[in-house]
């Protein structure tokens, strides 16, 4: 194991995401800065949170991930199949809830555990 907290090959998760890439993004074209990546998907995240869009519909309309088509959906992942920071968050998440603002190479997420 790579020393990941208590999960093992049994612990599965499943996630939807919203994916915001940035000008620090490892694979990108963006000139979006991080801070107003954030900013962004904070917003988004309240209308969330408030009931005023579906997360789904969301990641439809704003997400950088090849997920967006699918509402966000990334299916079912294990232990070190995602970038460290992604997976932290994810696991520190009880089914249903929705994280903050989410810093990987890939960019800036927030992450709904479904699973």
């Amino acid at each position: 194991m790579d020393g990941r907290t208590d999960r093992d090959a049994a612990s599965r998760s499943k996630t939807i995401r919203v994916l915001a890439m940035t000008d620090e993004s490892a694979t990108t074209t963006t000139t979006q800065t991080k801070e107003a990546a954030i900013d962004e998907l904070l917003r988004y995240r309240d209308a969330v949170a408030n009931g005023e869009a579906t997360f789904a519909d969301v990641a439809k309309k704003v997400s950088d991930c090849s997920s967006a088509k699918r509402g966000g959906d990334l299916g079912e992942f294990g232990p070190g199949q995602m970038q460290r920071a992604f997976e932290d968050a994810t696991y520190a998440l009880k089914i249903g809830e929705m994280s903050e603002a989410v810093e990987t190479d890939s960019g800036v997420h927030v992450i709904l555990r479904t699973g």
